[in-house]
């Protein structure tokens, strides 16, 4: 046989051999498990991307240490607003093509460390609740993982109409990072499994390990977490956005006389960027200590990694800080940031705004430096032994209890946040000047509104006269 013939013979038995290889990767595609993880990963607030990379990691472990190959599962990552606004305002069925298709293709839904039963002023419940009748129709398990609960209320219409959908024979396991008094009074089910977990972001120290830089050898720095002007009103706090911002100044100026560097900063929500540019507008805060534009993880953690203590209002921020082994202070605008620190034993570390004496801020940085943080391997280990469980009883794989990874096998094996890529970063950006946009046009549309109701009162008291 010709030297040609020798050589066309193996490249014929090379393709064969790639072919089927091939044909064995397109039989085994059809039967990987697809998991439908959602969270609020189109949120402009960093903190829920965390949560989105950390769901992410510790699915991947979970299912490694369970036995199941890389190939055998797939993580689809959704926001959790799979069921559009429109169809909350309009109840066309015709707008949920999308979720239908995206549910139905799913052996599980895994809803992921956001506040998906909030009701008060938010249409999160309703979401959540038609994503479930979905899950329902076609026969999908649900798992909730370290969710946010807003509180219960027997007389709520909202509130029970999602407690309705919770108790669904679909919906298999609920966890909450933080009111699990308020999510007992939501089960009725008695196979379904409740209990209480740390947030998944107690693991971004290790998951976005690549993007934590060292600290400089330079005077002790703290970042202060900015949050919206009106959140505190929002929340049924009586502290207007003028105390909040004069409370943030004379924090910022007794923290300098103290010797401490620091810097304004948020986790990324236009609304708090908004806020922090009044404090330059207004009140004469140096634009060079304000940060703006976290629009990333990477951002948030390139700067956190300067940070020897942190003064937070938003909740993620004081996670990642803890994560990270960085002391912090919550400013109390929400039950869960009394709840994360209570999980942790910390209370002594929140503040409400009634509470903050701007002159004492810095003795008690002092004092939460000295003391630093301490992490509990069993309340790390809670979020990812009940993700490891769900998984397992979920899709029925023969393991034990006792086969979960131990602390130190789970930090072996969790996946590293890779980056965000160019085209995710200026999609995020794009959600972020939309939200922006459509704010602004409502309150534009609500201010023609009042003009053109104040042009008809003054109308009706000119014709009186």
């Amino acid at each position: 046989m010709s030297s040609f013939a020798t050589r066309l013979k193996k490249k014929i038995k090379r393709s064969l051999q790639q072919s089927s290889k091939n044909e064995t990767v397109t039989k085994e595609a059809p039967d990987a498990r697809k998991i439908l993880l959602l969270t609020n990963r189109d949120s402009d607030n960093v903190g829920d991307q965390v949560i989105e990379a950390s769901d992410i990691s510790l699915i991947k472990a979970a299912m490694k240490n369970l036995g199941q190959p890389e190939n055998s599962f797939k993580v689809v990552s959704k926001a959790a607003s799979i069921i559009p606004k429109d169809y909350v305002k309009s109840k066309d069925e015709s707008r949920l093509e999308s979720a239908r298709r995206n549910i139905s293709q799913s052996d599980l839904v895994f809803f992921g460390g956001a506040p998906m039963f909030n009701y008060r002023y938010q249409i999160f419940y309703e979401r959540t609740a038609r994503t479930i009748e979905l899950a329902k129709e076609y026969n999908t398990p649900v798992l909730f993982s370290a969710i946010g609960v807003e509180g219960y209320d027997e007389d709520n219409a909202k509130c029970q109409r999602l407690k309705e959908t919770l108790n669904f024979d679909c919906v298999k396991r609920i966890t909450t990072r933080d009111d699990f008094e308020s999510l007992q009074k939501y089960k009725e089910n008695p196979d379904l499994f409740i209990d209480k977990v740390a947030d998944p972001a107690v693991f971004c120290k290790w998951i976005f390990r690549d993007f934590i830089t060292q600290k400089q050898d330079r005077p002790k720095k703290v970042g202060l977490f900015i949050i919206r002007a009106n959140a505190f009103v929002d929340n049924g706090i009586d502290f207007p956005w003028q105390e909040s911002a004069q409370m943030w100044v004379d924090v910022a100026n007794e923290l300098e006389k103290a010797g401490y560097d620091y810097e304004f900063i948020t986790s990324g929500h236009f609304g708090d960027e908004a806020f922090v540019d009044r404090l330059i507008r207004e009140y004469r805060v140096p634009g060079g200590k304000c940060v703006f534009n976290i629009n990333t993880p990477e951002d948030l953690f390139g700067h956190m990694s300067e940070y020897d203590a942190v003064i937070s209002c938003r909740l993620h921020p004081s996670i990642i800080a803890f994560s990270m082994e960085i002391p912090s202070i919550g400013i109390i605008w929400n039950s869960k940031v009394t709840g994360f620190y209570e999980s942790i034993g910390q209370v002594d570390r929140t503040l409400r705004p009634d509470q903050i004496k701007p002159a004492e801020i810095p003795q008690m940085i002092d004092r939460i430096i000295e003391e630093g943080v301490h992490q509990d391997e069993d309340f790390l280990m809670s979020v990812y032994k009940n993700i490891y469980s769900g998984l397992r009883d979920s899709f029925g794989f023969d393991k034990r209890d006792d086969e979960v990874y131990s602390f130190e096998e789970l930090l072996a094996n969790l996946p590293k946040y890779k980056k965000t890529s160019k085209k995710e970063a200026e999609k995020k950006l794009r959600r972020k000047f939309r939200r922006t946009y459509d704010t602004y046009n409502q309150q534009f549309t609500q201010y023609e509104k009042v003009k053109a109701e104040l042009k008809e009162l003054k109308k009706r008291l000119d014709e009186e006269k």
